[in-house]
């Protein structure tokens, strides 16, 4: 059972639309279930005489006592307005249940507390089978303001009683921290047009991903505009900065042909312009190139961070594990981005997923997670996927995906660990779809008996306990081409199992050896590594013996400014 309180000014607009045949004529039979007085309710449904205006000024009527006190001057957003909805496959509940509903939302969110004869004039309407809508104007018979500090929480809390008792489908608790969801008018609109998704829900998507591989708020409205999205921003009267902002979908218009904006913080809370500002600075700060020398950088930069998201999520630093969530939930998007292929599909779905898994109410340290946020960026602008090593973050990303779950399970956040967990299946079948022909493409290519042969005398010396294991893994054979390889670039196999061997997962592996092999894929080219440190000192002894030139600025090209963005 879903409620969803908002507020307004507009007594009669809402009434006209509850009473009305729906935007697609979707509403049928509309009646007053409840109300604060059903003998003082006109019912424009049921009643032939009873208009829309009648009953509007007997909701308004403290509203309008209380209009004359101030001096023509209407309270503020003094309409109440909640709908409440059972989910998909409840049982269709009676008006009496509807009307014992409505009684206990009204009361729960201080609209109407039951036996306060003083309390705000309301009214539930239903004109569909799953749902009906509360109304209410919030100036009580006193001439106060009810109490209704988070009606939204306590209105969600009565539905979870409510669903226990009436014997539907338990849905889980939120925080607050959720987006919006999509009107009725919007997704009816979505479905006219043959979309998919509604307008609201695809501008949330594209602001995520570009709010994750860009490195600046200027960039950020740059690259939204340049996929066609209208972007209107606010800026505050003295000081002429940015406040607020807000976007429009292309070709998504009202009926006089206007833009449809949606306010950054209405996609999603933290898409708000403050919140945005934590994980994006004013001007771009780069501690280097954005182009790394060698491809694989970006993706082992990016492994080594979601390795130590673990770290946090283990810690007790609460901020800290809520901001390395929040910059896993931008690097999902830039994994996916990055990752060519029919699993691209399936990483799209979890970036979408982890979105509700990205926040709650603990307010994260952004600065905690740094790395992983920068380390993400770098795939944005990654130039092509090294293979193995993107497997390798795949496989990373599934068991980072899964430690999240579990650690809003441990506190109580529902919807955050079922949107980790939907996440992690996403994951694991992409992961699954990439890693199935690597393994046996490495399975292939498996080195010499006496090779293998000696592989297997260095994971019983440097992994004892699980050696047994490892070496009956279907996957064993692949991980001994991954050992070769690994030799090839410099390592020495048997101290690199012992160091990778001692990380996370392989207790509770079900394939200990392949396990191992990502991890292994995962470590840098060491001889690369070494002709690089060897590069630059040599190349810092032929600058040291040229002599010194005041340094030129040089305007780069328009191409290479935009390849920047």
């Amino acid at each position: 059972m879903v409620p969803d309180v908002s507020t307004g000014s507009d007594s009669c607009g809402l009434i006209a639309y509850l009473f009305g045949p729906g935007r697609r004529d979707e509403h049928t039979n509309p009646h007053i279930v409840a109300a604060w007085n059903m003998a003082g309710a006109p019912d424009p449904g049921r009643d032939p005489a009873a208009t829309y205006s009648q009953l509007a000024k007997r909701l308004d009527h403290h509203v309008d006592l209380r209009t004359r006190e101030l001096g023509g001057k209407k309270p503020p957003q003094h309409v109440w307005h909640c709908p409440v909805r059972t989910a998909p496959g409840d049982r269709y509940l009676t008006d009496a249940e509807w009307a014992e509903v409505t009684r206990r939302v009204v009361h729960a969110t201080g609209i109407a507390p039951e036996g306060d004869e003083r309390a705000c004039r309301w009214i539930a309407v239903r004109h569909a089978d799953d749902h009906i809508h509360i109304m209410a104007t919030t100036v009580r018979a006193d001439g106060r303001r009810p109490r209704t500090h988070q009606d939204g929480r306590r209105a969600q809390a009565e539905c979870r009683r409510i669903e226990a008792e009436f014997g539907l489908r338990r849905l889980k608790s939120g925080d607050l921290t959720a987006p919006r969801t999509p009107t009725g008018a919007e997704r009816a609109k979505a479905e006219r047009q043959g979309q998919s998704v509604t307008a609201r829900h695809w501008l949330r998507e594209r602001a995520y991903a570009v709010a994750a591989a860009v490195h600046t708020e200027a960039d950020y409205f740059t690259v939204l505009q340049s996929l066609g999205i209208k972007v209107k921003t606010r800026l505050g009267p003295e000081s002429g900065d940015v406040i607020g902002y807000s976007l429009a979908a292309p070709g998504d218009t009202n009926s006089a042909g206007e833009p449809i904006w949606y306010g950054g913080s209405k996609l999603a809370p933290d898409l708000s312009i403050n919140r945005l500002r934590e994980r994006l600075p004013d001007q771009e700060v780069t501690d280097g190139p954005r182009f790394a020398a060698d491809p694989a950088e970006p993706w082992q930069h990016t492994i080594t961070a979601i390795q130590t998201a673990h770290f946090a999520l283990d810690s007790d630093d609460h901020a800290a594990a809520q901001a390395h969530l929040a910059a896993f939930g931008d690097a999902l998007y830039n994994i996916a981005s990055a990752s060519p292929g029919p699993h691209r599909a399936e990483l799209r779905a979890a970036a979408s997923a982890f979105n509700r898994a990205r926040r709650s109410a603990t307010r994260a340290d952004h600065d905690a997670a740094t790395a992983l946020r920068q380390a993400a960026k770098e795939l944005a602008y990654a130039s092509n996927e090294p293979g193995r090593l993107a497997i390798a973050l795949l496989f990373a990303t599934v068991y980072l995906a899964r430690a999240a779950a579990t650690w809003h399970e441990q506190r109580g956040h529902e919807q955050q660990a079922a949107a980790a967990e939907e996440a992690f299946l996403h994951l694991q079948a992409g992961y699954q779809q990439a890693a199935a022909p690597a393994l046996v493409e490495l399975a292939h290519r498996a080195p010499r008996a006496a090779t293998a042969s000696r592989f297997e005398q260095d994971v019983r010396a440097a992994l004892p306990d699980h050696a047994d294991r490892i070496l009956t893994d279907p996957t064993w054979t692949a991980l001994t081409t991954t050992l070769a390889q690994a030799e090839t670039d410099g390592h020495n196999p048997r101290r690199l199992l012992a160091e990778v061997g001692t990380q996370r997962e392989l207790d509770s592996a079900e394939r200990p050896a392949e396990v191992l092999t990502w991890r292994i894929a995962a470590q840098p080219n060491r001889r690369t590594q070494a002709a690089r440190r060897q590069s630059a000192i040599s190349g810092t002894s032929a600058r040291s013996a040229t002599p010194r030139h005041p340094a030129t600025p040089v305007a780069k090209r328009p191409e290479e400014r935009s390849r920047h963005r």
